[in-house]
């Protein structure tokens, strides 16, 4: 670790400053959206905990972790709202596809767009984790044993 002394101190970069500058231009345009009957206005930038909630979502089964993510976009009862509602799987990874796009560039993916992007994401790790098994035949040559003539 390093020891800053106070001329160090002058010169280091103020972050909350520039945030506060940067704030105070103008917010950006935000994305409208309607879930289940329900209107949201998407944030003008992806807040951190979202993006952490969902690298926390790729290991984790406690629905909690979800409601925590989903709360900075849509709030904390979002999701049992949409559960009640009868969101599907396939309905809630759109929305999610949908939000994350828009927030990042507002207007920039449709709805048909997202399901879309969705569904060719879901096809490829399908693909990927369905590789054809070899044949008989490939796979006994793969392995070096003969084949059985049947006769014993």
């Amino acid at each position: 670790m390093t020891d800053y002394n106070d001329e160090d101190a002058k010169q280091a970069a103020d972050f909350d400053a520039f945030f506060r500058e940067e704030v105070d231009t103008g917010e950006r345009e935000r994305q409208p959206l309607t879930v289940c009957g329900r209107r949201y206005l998407l944030p003008d930038s992806l807040p951190l905990m979202f993006t952490v909630g969902m690298e926390r979502l790729q290991s984790s089964t406690d629905i909690n972790d979800v409601r925590k993510m989903l709360s900075p976009l849509f709030g904390r009862s979002a999701l049992d709202d949409w559960a009640e509602d009868g969101m599907t799987d396939r309905q809630f990874r759109i929305v999610l596809v949908y939000a994350a796009a828009n927030v990042r560039s507002p207007g920039s993916l449709t709805m048909a767009g997202a399901a879309e992007l969705h569904d060719k994401q879901e096809a490829e790790k399908a693909a990927a984790g369905k590789a054809p098994a070899p044949n008989r035949a490939a796979r006994r040559k793969k392995s070096g044993k003969r084949g059985s003539s049947g006769k014993r």
